[in-house]
């Protein structure tokens, strides 16, 4: 149960929970910090990313991949927390931690050789970043926060989240030149891939353990 509580993907620390459920009121500036912060912080975040955008190369194709990502994001952390729509917070860190197996089962290829078929890259980031974004909306929810000023508040946080997205893309697209100019990438990212499908389905078994413990 205790390693379960250690692997939330979306937990927020008891500072920011605090923060959160004394504030009341606009603020704009502490709220975008905080959105920022989650995203930077947020491992399940940063690994998804990195599986998306493994075997992109072209700006345009990132760019496009990561805008799906964040308008699904967006979209259901927006609405989950206005409208108080939430879900358990072990199932939605449990269909997370899929997330980061299927996008890199789906980097090695996997669906080709077991189904005969590849599945939408688009189409199934824009869905995981529909399931990312009710992670988020779920732990904001439990933490209750303040109805007064709660459209300008998420809205700030949600344009820290995005402006963490870039931060983090960024970072990873100057390692991965850099790795991608290595005679040994093809052989690295096979691996890489491999230990990123085995984190997934860890975290996805420490929230199904937790699930069922709670």
């Amino acid at each position: 149960m205790l390693l379960s509580q250690a692997a939330h993907a979306h937990a927020v620390t008891l500072g920011d929970k605090g923060y959160i459920q004394e504030t009341t009121g606009t603020h704009l500036i502490p709220f975008l910090y905080l959105g920022a912060k989650h995203m930077v912080t947020g491992y399940d975040h940063i690994l998804f990313l990195l599986g998306v955008i493994f075997f992109l190369y072209g700006m345009k194709q990132i760019s496009t991949y990561v805008s799906l990502f964040a308008i699904g994001h967006s979209t259901t952390m927006l609405a989950g927390v206005y409208f108080d729509i939430g879900i358990n917070s072990y199932i939605v860190d449990a269909i997370i931690g899929f997330s980061v197996a299927y996008k890199a089962l789906d980097n090695l290829g996997a669906f080709r050789v077991w189904f005969g078929v590849q599945p939408s890259t688009k189409a199934a980031t824009l869905i995981f970043g529909f399931l990312h974004g009710f992670g988020l909306a779920s732990k904001i929810i439990d933490y209750n926060i303040s109805p007064e000023g709660l459209v300008p508040n998420l809205l700030a946080f949600n344009l820290g989240v995005e402006i963490g997205q870039l931060l983090a893309l960024a970072a990873i697209l100057v390692v991965m030149t850099r790795w991608r100019a290595s005679p040994s990438f093809a052989r690295q990212a096979y691996a890489t891939n491999a230990l990123m499908m085995t984190a997934g389905f860890a975290l996805m078994g420490f929230q199904i353990a937790g699930f069922l413990v709670a």
